[in-house]
């Protein structure tokens, strides 16, 4: 995508609006037009790079650096008790904005765990698939070539219920609700 139809571009050089939480040389934090809880930040670097695998190493080394104080700043803002540092790349992975992001989302213990298998369901593969799979990984190539390792079947698992917190749902509830987001 060109930087000039980027929207986290434009926010870059604020000629769109956001609730900006911090803003450097080479990156910026903003709130989420769609917070999946209060406090949901993303961080981008100003430069345009369209996933992770564009961005140099050195540059990245430093842009995670930043991602990790910032995350430490809504962690400490929100009083959240957990806190998910999430970055897609590709349509395929779910990145929406075609510019390298990270999604900080804040976690309170009144919300139940959501763990990776939650969110993507587990997939059985054999030791031979297995084996394929770690050797293309290890010889640099990414993936197989296409048809040569069949597509797992999901298993599906029983949901769970959200635990309640040990100190009671209550007290996290009344924690939360103390937060002053305005």
């Amino acid at each position: 995508m060109p930087e000039e139809k980027c929207l986290f571009c434009a926010i870059a050089a604020n000629a769109v609006p956001a609730k900006k939480v911090y803003e450097d040389e080479s990156a910026v934090a903003f709130l989420d037009i769609n917070p999946r809880n209060p406090g949901h930040t993303i961080v981008i670097p100003k430069r345009h790079y369209g996933t992770l695998f564009e961005m140099p190493a050195d540059d990245a080394g430093l842009f995670f650096q930043t991602v990790k104080n910032i995350a430490s700043m809504v962690l400490k803002g929100t009083h959240a008790q957990g806190m998910n540092i999430l970055q897609n790349n590709g349509l395929a992975a779910g990145q929406m904005v075609q510019h390298l992001h990270f999604h900080l989302i804040p976690r309170f213990q009144n919300e139940g765990p959501v763990s990776l298998e939650g969110m993507l369901q587990v997939k059985r593969m054999d030791e031979k698939t297995l084996d394929k799979i770690s050797a293309a990984i290890k010889a640099g190539a990414g993936s197989p070539e296409p048809g040569e390792i069949e597509e797992p079947e999901p298993v599906v698992k029983k949901s769970f219920a959200p635990q309640k917190p040990k100190g009671g749902e209550q007290e996290a509830e009344e924690e939360f609700e103390e937060i002053d987001f305005e």
